[in-house]
């Protein structure tokens, strides 16, 4: 039996109620956070207006917005709504975002089809591992984005347990799904292109089309995630590693959750210059002459320093640190147009320096390191420096702190109320204390601007 058939297997066969108490906990925080970012990604103007745009039929739920939409318009607008504000968790070794390809989707088809909260729990678990699981095995092309690529298989085979496939018909739908996949570009991240959002949308999208076209008798190739990842998006491909500790060493325990709300590249300069602030050594910007910023090559890839947009703003390390140094914060609030256009921030952002350093590559995927050093106008310096981030498994963020950026997300849409009890009910329904019916109810809740 080849890495494909096992790999099928599992989804096909993977009982929910048999997983550990701890991995059911974590996936209750993985959806909440998931849904959270989408709510508040749903209040961006551009989102509001694909989604007024999409079908009519009113199957699926478009969240955070009070409105419903055909499965594969809502898989979409909710998957683009996920990834705007790059507040969706991640994993260190898949290098990417599992969780924002798979839950749209998932819960589109679940909702469409009234499947039980259990069958959505485990098709969300099979969804994470599959595809965290085939972006950990590969090595995608430089000029790449993440997004679009692997979370297409991932999506289709949490739609695929949805729909009861068999094993077989799972592993063809793999096959399928892997021919979907996007050509994706890490530039349009870099030049702040929105249409980079839409990757996570089109991924879940896809991958309930993958789902339809083997119900309809469609077939793939014999091993298209192998030659997906071994020779066209990447080609380096190990399937050994696919199924390293399947079933046993859960990938979704090993995921990140997000408070700097921009892209994770920039996330080891900000733990440093929060372990700096903690210290009492932040300087105020106009005291600072010039920041050098030692970083892996990821990170220092980040360099440009007058952002066009807010996604290219995410996407910046120098106005990452400028942000952050300047608003004394990096959530939300510090990422917005004001700031994208504030001259203190871009003055500061403009004396940014970075630097690749070889050795803080080598320590990638289990830390993403980087040191700062603020060269103060009075010729002192202070000296931050990073190793593992924070939100790792390695040094996670505490359920109050995943709380209270929960209760910041959601209540950019909905009352502190509903977000108490979307969160409370999220959680019990990982748990299997909550009918699915009374989570949805919950979730289809209009934005506040918008109730009568």
């Amino acid at each position: 039996m080849n890495y494909l058939d096992r790999l099928s297997r599992f989804a096909a066969e993977l009982d929910y109620r048999k997983l550990p108490a701890e991995v059911q906990e974590q996936l209750g925080w993985i959806l909440a956070d998931t849904l959270a970012a989408t709510a508040a990604g749903s209040a961006e103007p551009e989102l509001k207006a694909l989604a007024s745009r999409q079908g009519r039929s009113e199957s699926a739920t478009l969240i955070g917005l009070g409105r419903r939409a055909s499965c594969e318009s809502a898989a979409f607008i909710n998957g683009t709504a996920g990834t705007f504000l790059e507040m969706d968790e991640g994993n260190r070794f898949s290098r990417g975002h599992p969780a924002v390809h798979v839950i749209a989707a998932a819960i589109a088809l679940a909702e469409e089809r009234e499947t039980s909260a259990e069958d959505l729990l485990a098709a969300i678990v099979v969804g994470y591992e599959v595809g965290s699981r085939l972006g950990a095995a590969s090595q995608l092309r430089g000029s790449m984005h993440p997004h679009g690529t692997w979370g297409t298989i991932g999506a289709a085979a949490a739609c695929a347990r949805i729909a009861h496939l068999s094993s077989s018909a799972l592993r063809e739908t793999l096959n399928v799904a892997a021919s979907l996949s996007t050509a994706t570009s890490k530039r349009t991240m870099l030049e702040g292109g929105l249409v980079r959002n839409a990757y996570a949308g089109l991924s879940n999208r896809n991958g309930l089309l993958a789902v339809d076209l083997v119900e309809c008798g469609f077939n793939g190739e014999r091993d298209g995630p192998s030659s997906l990842l071994g020779h066209i998006v990447s080609e380096d491909f190990k399937p050994a590693e696919v199924l390293k500790g399947l079933g046993q060493d859960w990938h979704l325990m090993h995921n990140y959750f997000k408070l700097h709300s921009c892209c994770r590249y920039n996330h080891g300069t900000l733990d440093a210059l929060d372990e700096l602030s903690v210290r009492g050594d932040l300087p105020a910007a106009e005291d600072i002459a010039q920041i050098d910023v030692h970083t892996y090559s990821l990170a220092a890839e980040l360099d440009d320093p007058a952002p066009a947009n807010t996604l290219a703003a995410k996407f910046s390390v120098p106005f990452a640190v400028a942000t952050r140094i300047v608003n004394r914060s990096s959530a939300l609030e510090s990422f917005t147009w004001a700031q994208v256009r504030n001259p203190k921030v871009l003055a500061l952002a403009a004396q940014v320096r970075l630097i690749h350093d070889p050795a803080m590559s080598a320590r990638l995927p289990m830390e993403r390191p980087a040191r700062v050093i603020l060269h103060l106008k009075n010729g002192q310096q202070r000296i931050g420096q990073a190793g593992v981030n924070r939100g790792d498994d390695a040094s996670p963020y505490t359920r109050e702190e995943l709380r209270e950026k929960f209760m910041g997300l959601s209540t950019r849409i909905w009352s502190v109320q509903q977000g108490q009890e979307l969160l409370k009910a999220t959680l019990d329904l990982s748990a299997l204390r909550l009918p699915m019916r009374h989570w949805l109810a919950l979730l289809s809740r209009p934005p506040l601007a918008t109730r009568g």
